[in-house]
């Protein structure tokens, strides 16, 4: 008499299985969040643009000359606030003023581990003329 043999599957094809299933899903999470970071950078970097519109509109329509020099500012825009850091420096021409926005994330709270300036999201360069 023949044995018969029951259908199924072996410890080590499922295991297999599961290994496969594992590997499939971690790349997923991956890609997700790697889809999240860039979808969050940026609008990041779309507030920013605004701040650094912002700042450059309003040295525009100032009466006086652009004064040469560094300032800083903070610019809130929506859940985050950007600071901001205009450079004004002179051109060959007194007529003119090279100005250069840029911006970056203003860190909630200063962390003590970690000395280094938050990265910047944004650099604008323009020549603002003599009105």
């Amino acid at each position: 008499m023949k044995a018969r043999r029951i259908a199924g599957l072996t410890l080590v094809e499922v295991l297999v299985a599961l290994a496969i299933v594992a590997t499939t899903l971690a790349a997923g999470m991956q890609a997700s969040a790697a889809l999240s970071n860039l979808a969050q950078r940026q609008s990041s970097q779309w507030l920013a643009q605004l701040c650094a519109h912002n700042v450059l509109v309003q040295l525009r329509l100032q009466p006086e000359f652009v004064a040469l020099g560094n300032s800083q500012q903070n610019c809130p825009q929506g859940p985050h606030t950007f600071a901001i850091e205009v450079q004004v420096s002179p051109t060959p021409n007194p007529s003119f003023r090279r100005v250069d926005v840029s911006v970056s994330l203003s860190e909630p709270a200063p962390a003590p581990a970690s000395a280094a300036a938050p990265p910047t999201l944004l650099t604008l360069t323009t020549v603002i003329g003599r009105h």
